[in-house]
């Protein structure tokens, strides 16, 4: 975060500053503050605080509500709790638990106009964040306050190199190079010139880590630093969190929807739904001995590489309530399965059920952990119930020997290049490199790789929204492909009604208006979506809302090919497994083939019967899901695998980043980064070509070891 001016000292500011200066004196140097004579010394010239009983934030019953005309939003409702020094702490919970808001509380950079109504009180080193001046609020963040915020473009200044952008917070170009190479960025003194939109997204990320240490700070509050990040990318990044915290000493509040990304790095983990704290404690408490029934179905709704294939995937029903119509008592005991009538009586407050770990749940921990099983059965994304083709596609893959599936979607040779400009030139951007791939009817394939892999441009291509360079790319005779994107939100019109988007598509059918408004009352239902929504615009429905309106639109006519581009990256982990179930159930039931766009192996092998790897343009691996995540051959794959979120496992991760798509390496794509790689993999003659594994059945490895395999 790069500070804003920064005030001179008032009689305030010495008044208020007085304790968190004492503190500096005992060995943690201050923002600004000389470093004290004996302070013991940590890699990179960074002092580690010494042990003090002294929470560095404290949160006691803070309260938070905004005005929106007549309406109160309560954003935060009574939320108490402390962050260690050298603790991270872990805030988890969906969209609207209140957590961005709790951590800007921290940063005292709550709205002003108009201002919210506060009450409780935050401290950070004994200073007042909520009712302190602006000038103080302004000097706290900037000798003990660091941020790390989701999107790094919206933070770094697109105009500015991100060398004057990092010596701002740092206060000299010397002490920026070691933040960055703190950091691990490579080759730090040429980053220095660059421009924000030409670094990667870890690297971006990178820099917003550098400026939020700048300093020594007491406290960084990383507010969804990894979500918009491939697995591999957010595994680094992960690891450098839990690195920098050991090597100079400061806190982190880590918040999180992802419960596992929590659980890597975090030393507690809080809870919060419906701005309440739901539980609080021990990371390994809060995941294995969830004591309320909002972890405990957090906990059962995330997906993993162990996640049991062949059945539904656990969802948790319905949605974190209005916060301006928040439901009398326990926020959660409209979607709780063990709710009783006292539930709804009183709001529970969080009592002791362990050592350190806290619930605000009137039940006792062993009767929340032996409550109903996961909800009601549907048919699982690897595997619909009711489609024996979506079965078939692990046993015999389309394209293999007695596979007698018509084939919807052919691939051979595909190539396609754009021209984009670098600096000053043009140049040309290979973004798919002699890619093949065959898909059969009703079955199911994963495309997974890093950010720049060629995944989206091989869906859009296979659309008809781009046009290969090269090669073939045909559909079956009749076959309609439809796109579900990312951004649903983004792909819908926002002046239009729902049911006006939903009867755009039906307008070739020559149906009276009657049937028009039947068919689409009809394909929202398909999405568990009520037939009121049809008045809805794109601005008045949440997230998940949103992809179920995008998924009905799809397949309102529906399509022989569904092509769905990351539409679960960005959902919460409870909204995530209710579109990969809804997806299964709508390919069940119109034997519809699916290509399904994702960076993360543990959602590709429980959507798809095969999985495709893909890494700057090429495939590099191919075969059935389970044998695929089971037994990787490539080493890319093998990395993506690695890097999959685990409970209490630190991640690891290919080193370095991404080459350029602008300008990959020579011979094998991947060999700077390989672990295994050979002196053949740099030449710039070899070009490594899928190759079928001996031994094993519909399986393809673009690998200079594939032989040996």
């Amino acid at each position: 975060m790069t500070p804003g001016p920064d005030a001179g000292p008032t009689a305030e500011t010495d008044a208020v500053l007085a304790p968190a200066e004492t503190a500096d004196a005992a060995g943690v140097p201050g923002r600004g503050a000389a470093r004290q004579p004996g302070s013991a010394k940590q890699p990179h010239g960074i002092d580690r605080p010494r042990a003090a009983d002294v929470p560095v934030a404290t949160v006691e019953n803070l309260s938070v509500t905004f005005r929106r005309g007549r309406l109160r939003i309560q954003a935060v409702r009574g939320v108490s709790l402390e962050i260690q020094r050298g603790e991270i702490l872990g805030l988890v919970g969906e969209s609207g638990s209140g957590k961005s808001v709790l951590g800007l509380s921290l940063l005292g950079l709550l709205p002003a106009n108009p201002a919210p109504e506060l009450s409780g009180a935050v401290t950070v080193r004994g200073n007042d964040m909520l009712g302190g001046s602006a000038q103080l609020r302004r000097m706290v963040r900037r000798r003990h306050l660091g941020a790390v915020f989701q999107d790094p473009m919206t933070s770094l200044n697109p105009t500015m190199r991100v060398g004057r952008q990092v010596i701002e917070a740092a206060g000299s170009q010397d002490e920026a190079v070691r933040l960055l190479r703190a950091v691990g960025i490579p080759d730090p003194a040429r980053r220095m010139a660059s421009f924000p939109h030409e670094m990667s997204g870890g690297l971006r990320q990178r820099v917003m880590i550098a400026m939020a240490i700048a300093g020594s700070p007491s406290l960084v509050v990383a507010d969804e630093p990894t979500t918009a990040l491939d697995v591999m990318v957010q595994a680094q990044v992960l690891r450098l969190l839990r690195q920098l915290r050991d090597e100079i000493g400061c806190s982190f509040l880590m918040i999180t929807h992802d419960l596992g990304v929590a659980a890597r790095v975090a030393d507690r983990i809080a809870v919060m739904y419906a701005g309440r704290l739901a539980e609080l404690g021990p990371s390994a408490g809060v995941l294995r001995d969830a004591a309320h029934p909002y972890s405990v179905a957090l906990t059962r709704s995330r997906l993993s590489l162990s996640s049991a294939r062949g059945q539904p995937l656990a969802t948790l029903p319905g949605e974190v309530p209005d916060p301006a119509q928040p439901p009398p008592g326990c926020p959660f005991q409209p979607r709780c399965e063990l709710a009783k009538h006292e539930c709804s009586a009183a709001v529970p407050g969080p009592v002791p059920v362990a050592d350190g770990h806290l619930s605000a749940c009137i039940r006792p921990p062993a009767e929340v952990r032996a409550g109903p099983a996961a909800p009601a059965r549907a048919p699982h994304p690897g595997g619909p119930a009711s489609s024996s083709a979506g079965r078939a596609g692990l046993s015999a893959p389309a394209g293999q020997a007695g596979d007698r599936r018509a084939m919807v979607v052919r691939v051979r040779g595909a190539v396609k290049t754009f021209r984009v400009r670098a600096g000053r030139r043009h140049a040309a951007l290979t973004a798919l490199r002699e890619v093949g791939l065959q898909v059969a009817e009703g079955e199911s394939v994963a495309i997974v790789g890093e950010s720049g892999s060629g995944k989206s441009t091989l869906l859009r291509v296979i659309a008809g929204l781009e046009r290969a360079d090269r090669g073939e790319v045909a559909l079956g005779p009749g076959a309609r492909p439809q796109m579900v994107f990312q951004d649903a939100g983004a792909s819908l019109t926002p002046w239009m009604t729902v049911g006006a988007l939903l009867e755009e598509r039906l307008r070739a059918e020559r149906l009276t208006t009657a049937a028009r408004r039947q068919r689409v009352t009809q394909a929202l239902a398909r999405v568990g979506l009520p037939d009121h929504v049809a008045a809805a615009k794109a601005a008045e429905l949440s997230g998940g809302q949103l992809q179920r309106v995008a998924l009905a639109r799809a397949t309102v006519i529906p399509p022989e090919v569904l092509l769905c581009d990351e539409p679960t990256s960005a959902l919460d982990v409870s909204l995530a497994a209710v579109v990969l179930n809804l997806v299964a159930r709508l390919r069940s039931e119109f034997r519809m083939a699916v290509l399904f766009v994702t960076h993360d192996l543990s959602v590709a092998r429980v959507v798809a019967d095969r999985i495709a790897v893909m890494y700057l343009g090429s495939l590099v691996e191919f075969g059935p899901a389970d044998d695929i995540v089971a037994r990787p051959r490539h080493p890319y794959t093998k990395a993506l695998v690695e890097a999959v979120p685990d409970f209490g496992v630190l991640p690891e991760s290919a080193p370095g980043e991404p080459a350029s798509p602008l300008d990959p390496p020579p011979g094998c794509a991947f060999h700077p980064r390989c672990r295994v790689s050979e002196t053949v993999c740099a030449d710039p003659d070899f070009a490594p070509r899928l190759i079928k594994l001996r031994g094993e059945r519909d399986r393809t490895v673009a690998c200079v070891h594939a032989e040996a395999m």
